[in-house]
């Protein structure tokens, strides 16, 4: 992997589901799981990423796969100084002069949840960093323009949270954040088949169905696929066949949910801006979740606004980071009242 130049700043989705880190000329030059593989006995960390995902559900009792981070904040603070330390190096490498980073976090977040992740970039050797919004970053990352005084909304479903906001002049006017988004669905996926058929599938499985068939409205023609697991009640390997409408009502719950977060935002939103979504685009949706089929029909449905998704939405918080980095400079000079940058460090 090329390293990067001293002083070059970098952008950080520190997400539930994935850390994704932004760097300026290489767009996103690392995607990992946000996972750590750790021997319960001895405390050693075995693997991170993609390597410690691979051993989800294929391990032996003293071997514990875990997510450091679950819902937007920081569950285990040594495991993701353990996990951003070896993720920053790998994009950077072993430098004097570590980057300065932008990094995300949910709206809402307490003073010291977010102390939680500035020094846990502080360990993994950024000399400065900046938080910004997660619907901040998301809007800059769908490229629309948030410093004029006119609303946009985004709606950004990750994995572990989803964070609703509407936007103007570079800060949230009204903002939302509800513990459903995308593995909700897969949960509430494994817990349907497990009721209805005795099958027991884990999450890697629920994934896989939710990309491949998965739907919150009717898709156009019925979908089925082979699903295999555990039985609950004889414990021998199983197979079934589920549809695409077994899917959609086993995501009723979490979609609805979710519908009822964007609605709750546009209630607390001011008149002025709420009018404005009316001729300003409507909802943007990003995050993973904003691919599942159908949702942003259904969320059209439920608000009566033009709902899009944006481009390449997995990766929009990423983009939105490394946008944000040139705020890093005019916020401490000229531009502290607009920017979308807390600034912590030297």
């Amino acid at each position: 992997m090329k390293k990067l130049k001293i002083g070059m700043d970098v952008g950080i989705d520190l997400g539930s589901s994935a850390v994704k880190i932004f760097t300026p000329g290489r767009r996103i030059a690392l995607s990992e799981p946000t996972l750590v593989a750790v021997d319960r006995d001895t405390d050693e960390i075995l693997a991170f990423g993609s390597d410690a995902r691979q051993m989800l559900g294929r391990t032996p009792e003293h071997v514990a796969v875990v997510s450091p981070v679950q819902y937007g904040r920081i569950h285990n603070f040594n495991l993701t100084e353990t996990m951003l330390t070896a993720y920053v190096r790998e994009v950077c490498g072993n430098r004097i002069f570590m980057p300065r980073v932008v990094v995300c976090v949910p709206s809402g977040v307490s003073e010291v949840e977010k102390r939680e992740v500035v020094e846990s970039l502080r360990a993994a050797g950024a000399r400065k960093v900046c938080l910004i919004e997660t619907v901040v970053a998301a809007a800059l990352g769908a490229g629309l323009d948030i410093s004029q005084p006119r609303g946009c909304m985004v709606c950004d479903i990750g994995g572990g949270t989803t964070d609703i906001g509407v936007i103007s002049v570079n800060g949230t006017a009204a903002s939302h954040w509800i513990n459903y988004a995308g593995n909700s669905f897969n949960e509430a996926l494994i817990d349907f088949i497990l009721r209805q058929y005795d099958l027991l599938i884990g999450p890697q499985t629920a994934e896989r169905l939710k990309r491949e068939i998965g739907c919150v409205v009717p898709r156009d023609a019925l979908l089925t696929v082979t699903v295999k697991g555990r039985h609950f009640r004889s414990g021998m390997p199983h197979m079934i066949r589920l549809n695409s409408e077994d899917i959609m009502a086993a995501f009723e719950e979490p979609a609805v949910r979710i519908c009822r977060a964007v609605q709750r935002t546009l209630e607390e939103t001011p008149p002025a801006l709420a009018g404005d979504l009316l001729t300003n685009g409507g909802i943007t949706l990003t995050g993973g979740g904003a691919k599942l089929y159908g949702i942003d029909r259904l969320i059209a449905e439920r608000t009566k606004l033009n709902v899009a998704v944006a481009q390449d939405p997995e990766i929009c918080i990423a983009l939105g980071t490394g946008k944000a980095i040139r705020f890093i400079d005019t916020r401490d000079k000229f531009e502290k009242e607009t920017s979308p940058l807390d600034v912590f460090g030297a």
